[in-house]
């Protein structure tokens, strides 16, 4: 603190304690407070003091208390004196000694010691016994003697070494006299340590001369045995007994191997998809320039092998024996000449240009098989092929990068005119490597039209692939714009005549690539789609007040829409537009030829897979289930089940599934084909009866899923009930192939499985408990505004509550004076703080600002000088 302040604080302590002698002095100033009655047995508060002097009071008082203790927390500098009765004077030293030494004894039979078999207590000192201390048998190692060794003695040496005299057995004759007499007397302490001495020295020397005699008989045996071994230098030594080591266990075995095995070696760091993509790229760019190289019938020269540096201190610890291009020199006939090459080694380039053709050649001829087969599908069954396009169009790639490889190991040797003119005939018949992204549907469809299925799959991969969004800022929007290009070319495939469906299934894993790198394009496509096949069907229900099922386009973009999306959502921006479009067509399109119940079935199965994880009920899918079975019912008398629009119990369409004719056993279960979705073809009576039979047996399977769908429903029976008694009462089985009755019995068993019920958990009914009724509380009150008790307990009571609230608030005042003195203090802790602080930082400014000034003085000296 400064000295301003001091001064300023000693002032307002001098003005205090002036006006506090005032006020003492001056009697005006005392206050009296006067009691009108005295009453015996009551604490009077009246009393006679100054204004300030109680406030002063209790400040000193906290002062001394609070204060201290508030300094003191956390302190543990004090030294407390916790001696047994210590401070008790009732009690005599020799009680005060007896308990602590009886408590000291039970401190050490405590629960830790009991099962301690030391009786008694063994004290110790650096692990040394203290007993075993005060014997003072310091027995030190007799190799490590190095200061009282030797040191005996003069009676010890002259009666040793000089066989003594008289005057030395005097001595001794005297000393032992002494000692017979001493033994009767106590010893003293020195004289007992000065015995030890002596014994200790005695036993040293005892055994430095056993050791000698030990040294002298080794030394001596060891002679005595070059003797007797140089007789026997010349018998054969006798074999050594071996012994046999035991084999090694299994557990051995096992730890051997584990400690030669090798250990893990750090990998590299997986790449980030960015860098995989621009590797892609690069490899595909330099595929495309060897490819256009080729095209052009130019050939790159190997270099020469230059000669590397080595160095003279190379171990050639990397030598591998390369191939020897260069020609050899020979003799033949007197003259020197090359050596001609191997015969055959012109042929094996023509023969490699050979398997290249005939690879083409036999690729191309699969794919044409392969286009030639009907491409059909199940209606139920997904088969998820579009799943393995991907690694059919990896084999493909690779396929390709082994046919560059090939042409550049051609490439070393210039090959013949006619073999290059083929190899540039092939190059321009292999697909480019790089592709750029088309900017319109006439551009993509020019790329992919007459190529075969695999080679527009890897166009399409390859666009993607060159052309991915980390690579450059626009191909974004490029590849936003493919995803639309390619969906609106599925829907032109699917109405192709017949649809190529096995293009669609390919090109389908490529749409959903492109969907998961850009979701919102790829939602706003499909949704438009929706859209617009929603629209179409409710003009043609307002034009003709009927429609048919969509075609097989329409269908397609619905099943590929489960593909693309997620369909276990609660609610989905593309899947739930979806869902409401099956509804519309279960449910507004008529049934009136079999390719309507092909559809039908075809738009249930999909809704059974969009519900498959969710298990929502689809009352639309059963209803249509009965509708079609209804179809199937020869006698359409009694029902016992309600159709509902666009079934009707009988008319022009009710019997497009009815068998007329007995079973044909040619029957056989098998897929129906999507090719019937596009338009049943006029066949014979047994295809049509067949066709019949596989509608169905589809519908029977899907009555068979909705069972086991919805088995978990508490609603189960009701939800099946119709199919049931349809299924069970009214159709022909006795009429349908074996097959068909064997798959209707698996159905039916299905349908009558009852679920496991379960009663579900309730608490313990118990009796309600009544609300509690408050009587309302009379008390007579005989003076207005004070209530008294009747009894005198009650008044004892209150009286006790009325001082508890008294000494509570009292309590509380204290507390708030407590915490209101502390919070000053503390704040004046602070402040004082503060001023030191600032008083510190201001001599340091104004020791810098003095430094400054000299250093700028100084400068100003040395540029004058």
């Amino acid at each position: 603190m400064g000295k301003a302040q001091k001064k300023k604080i000693t002032s307002d302590n001098v003005r205090k304690t002036k006006s506090t002698r005032d006020i003492k002095t001056n009697p005006f100033e005392v206050k009296i407070n006067k009691q009108k009655f005295n009453i015996l047995g009551r604490k009077t508060k009246h009393d006679r003091g100054l204004p300030g002097v109680s406030r002063s009071k209790s400040i000193k008082r906290r002062t001394e208390t609070l204060l201290k203790e508030y300094q003191d927390k956390g302190k543990a500098n004090t030294f407390v004196d916790r001696r047994f009765g210590e401070y008790n004077s009732g009690l005599t030293p020799d009680e005060k000694m007896t308990k602590r030494f009886s408590l000291e004894r039970q401190r050490l039979h405590t629960k830790k010691d009991m099962y301690n078999l030391n009786e008694d207590e063994e004290l110790t000192h650096y692990g040394q016994s203290l007993a075993d201390i005060e014997k003072f048998n310091d027995m030190p190692d007799s190799d490590n003697e190095t200061e009282d060794k030797g040191l005996l003695s003069a009676e010890f040496t002259a009666a040793a070494h000089f066989g003594g005299g008289g005057l030395l057995q005097k001595k001794t004759l005297s000393k032992q006299k002494g000692e017979e007499e001493d033994e009767a007397k106590p010893k003293s302490r020195k004289e007992f340590i000065d015995e030890l001495i002596a014994k200790s020295k005695k036993e040293k020397h005892e055994r430095q001369v056993q050791r000698d005699k030990a040294q002298e008989l080794t030394e001596k045996l060891d002679k005595d045995w070059k003797e007797v071994h140089s007789l026997l230098a010349h018998k054969a030594p006798k074999a050594e007994h071996k012994e046999e080591k035991p084999k090694a266990g299994d557990y051995d075995i096992i730890v051997r191997e584990l400690f030669f095995d090798m250990k893990a070696q750090p990998s590299d760091r997986m790449k980030t998809k960015e860098e995989l993509a621009r590797e892609e790229e690069e490899r595909l760019q330099k595929l495309e320039a060897e490819r256009v190289r080729r095209m052009r019938g130019e050939f790159e020269e190997k270099a020469r092998d230059k000669p590397k540096h080595m160095s003279a201190d190379d171990l050639h610890d990397g030598f591998i024996l390369d191939k020897i291009d260069k020609p050899c020199l020979v003799y033949k006939e007197g003259k020197l000449e090359e050596e001609e090459e191997e015969p055959g080694s012109e042929n094996e380039e023509e023969n490699v240009e050979g398997e290249d053709s005939a690879e083409d050649e036999n690729e191309e001829e699969n794919q044409s098989e392969e286009n030639d087969e009907d491409s059909q599908s199940d209606l139920e069954d997904d088969s998820h092929s579009d799943l393995d396009s991907d690694a059919e169009s990896e084999k493909d790639e690779s396929a390709g990068d082994k046919k560059s490889a090939k042409a550049t190991l051609n490439k070393e040797k210039a090959p013949s005119e006619e073999a290059r003119k083929a190899m540039m005939e092939a190059a321009k018949t292999e697909l480019p490597f790089t592709f750029p992204v088309p900017e319109s549907y006439v551009e993509l469809k020019a790329l992919l039209t007459g190529q075969v299925t695999e080679k527009q799959c890897l166009i399409v991969e390859r666009i993607q692939k060159c052309n991915h969004p980390s690579l450059a800022v626009g191909n974004k929007t490029k590849l936003e714009k493919l995803f639309g290009f390619l969906w609106e070319y599925i829907g032109e495939l699917a109405t192709r005549q017949p649809a190529e469906l096995k293009t669609i299934d390919r090109i389908v894993p490529q749409l959903y690539d492109l969907s998961q790198l850009f979701p919102e394009a790829a939602c706003s496509c499909v949704q438009s789609t929706l859209r617009e096949n929603l629209q179409d069907l409710e003009n043609q229900l307002q034009a003709k007040g009927r429609t048919p099922f969509p075609g097989l386009d329409k269908l397609l973009y619905v099943k590929i829409t489960r593909a693309l999306f997620p369909t276990s959502d609660f609610r989905h921006a593309v899947v739930t537009p979806a869902l409401v479009h099956l509804s519309q067509m279960v449910t507004k399109c008529s049934v009136t030829s079999l390719r309507d119940v092909a559809a039908g079935l075809f738009v249930c199965c999909l809704f059974l897979d969009y519900v498959s994880l969710s298990k929502r009920f689809i009352p639309e899918v059963i209803n249509f289930l009965l509708g079609i079975l209804h179809m199937a019912v020869p006698n359409k008398g009694t029902l016992g089940y309600t159709l509902v629009p666009p079934f009707k119990s009988s008319g022009k369409y009710t019997e497009l599934l009815v068998i007329k004719d007995k079973a044909v056993e040619s029957w056989e279960i098998k897929p129906l084909p999507m090719s019937k979705l596009q338009e049943v073809e006029q066949q014979g009576e047994l295809q049509t009866a067949n066709f019949r039979f596989s509608c169905i047996a589809l519908c029977f399977n899907l009555c068979k899923r909705c069972a086991s769908l919805y088995r978990s429903l508490p609603a189960f029976q009701e939800i099946i009930r119709p199919l049931e008694i349809i299924l069970t009462s009214h159709l022909p089985v006795n009429d349908y192939p074996a097959q068909l009755q064997e798959l209707y019995r698996e159905v039916l068993q299905g349908v009558h499985d009852r679920p496991t019920c379960y009663r579900p958990l309730e608490f313990e009914k118990k009796k309600p408990v009544p609300l509690k009724l408050f009587t309302p509380k009379i008390v007579e009150v005989s003076d207005y505004g004070r209530k008294r008790g009747g009894t005198r307990q009650e008044r004892e009571r209150m009286r006790l509550v009325h001082k508890h609230k008294r000494e509570f608030k009292g309590a509380i005042r204290e507390i708030r004076k407590d915490a209101q003195f502390l919070a000053r203090q503390k704040f004046a802790d602070v402040m004082e703080g503060d001023a030191e602080r600032k008083r510190k930082v201001k001599v340091l400014f104004n020791n810098l600002a003095t430094q400054e000034g000299e250093w700028k003085a100084m400068k100003r000296k040395k540029r004058k000088l």
